[in-house]
């Protein structure tokens, strides 16, 4: 055996590189790291939210006229007034009108136009973004549009014109609460300013349909339209459905912003939201009563939520169907 050989032979293997060892102290802990990014959202959210939340709630107990630091404890008293003021039992009443129109009206509009566009083979996604931009305009802008431009109660507004084309007079849309047309102006702003949105939620959920379930109702005999809508299409759809409607509830509850611009300060057609702007932030400005108005109002929303989760199921798992 050569020399060479037996040194080959008695040479040792080269050490293989010790693994890398993990990050030790502070800068390498997940716990740190978590409440490294989290800590400014949270610090947000109980110094912007929780904090007005808990201050509303005692301000409540208070004769808060004036000023937003009280003294003086009247208990369940600004909760009483509120349920007796006809105002804001009132303004109850309008969203109950509001949420009639515009919940199911929101609904069938953005499953409408999920469908079509679903169903479209070219420029999809150019008509999903065409839909979904006025969700970005601010609902002030998109009222003052409303009110100056289509709906303005002029003979030169875009609507009155239209309308003269078929020798109908021009009505003031905004002015005269008999007959409501103020309805047809604050629904049709908000069907142009949310259907986007829940449009794009609704194709999300028409895109994980199985093709094979339209597959097997075609070879059972099933015709595409109106049948396989019914028993395919819409049954697959009834937990999105469940979270539209949720979520088209909440944001009538609170509308604000269209009501305040499009009636300035009419005492007619007002929500809850602007009743208790009026309440807490006009000449008065009772804080006390505001802020049992706001409680009311969240009590209700909270009851109508978990009401309507128990009625569609929302939040059910698969096997509960």
């Amino acid at each position: 055996m050569s020399t060479t050989t037996k040194l080959d032979l008695a040479s040792p293997a080269p050490a293989k590189a010790s693994p890398a060892k993990p990050r030790r102290g502070l800068w390498g802990s997940r716990t740190f790291n978590f409440w490294l990014f989290a800590a400014p959202f949270l610090i947000g959210l109980i110094v912007f939210i929780y904090v007005p939340i808990g201050w509303s709630i005692y301000l409540s107990f208070f004769d808060a006229r004036f000023t937003v630091t009280p003294d003086k404890f009247i208990g369940l008293e600004n909760y009483t007034y509120m349920l007796t003021d006809p105002k804001f039992v009132g303004s109850l009443g309008t969203f109950t009108v509001f949420a009639a129109f515009i919940v199911p009206t929101t609904w069938a509009l953005s499953l409408s136009l999920a469908l079509l566009v679903n169903r479209l083979k070219f420029m999809r996604a150019f008509f999903r973004s065409v839909f979904f931009l006025p969700t970005a305009c601010s609902y002030v802008a998109a009222s003052l549009i409303w009110k100056m431009s289509l709906f303005s109660g002029v003979r030169f507004g875009l609507a009155n014109t239209v309308i003269g084309w078929f020798g109908i007079d021009n009505i003031a849309w905004l002015i005269s609460p008999n007959p409501p047309w103020y309805w047809l102006v604050i629904v049709t702003a908000r069907l142009w300013l949310q259907s986007g949105f829940y449009m794009i939620l609704f194709i999300a959920a028409l895109q994980n349909i199985p093709e094979e379930l339209y597959e097997a109702a075609a070879i059972d005999g099933a015709k595409r339209g109106w049948q396989t809508f019914r028993h395919i299409t819409l049954p697959q759809l009834r937990a999105t459905s469940t979270a539209v409607v949720l979520l088209l509830l909440i944001a009538a509850y609170q509308a604000f912003d269209e009501f305040f611009n499009l009636l300035d300060k009419t005492t007619w057609g007002r929500p809850p939201l602007v009743e208790l702007y009026y309440t807490a932030l006009g000449t008065e400005q009772d804080y006390g009563a505001g802020s049992a108005g706001a409680v009311i109002l969240t009590v209700l929303i909270i009851i109508v939520t978990l009401l309507q989760g128990k009625i569609l199921g929302f939040g059910r798992g698969d096997e509960s169907k």
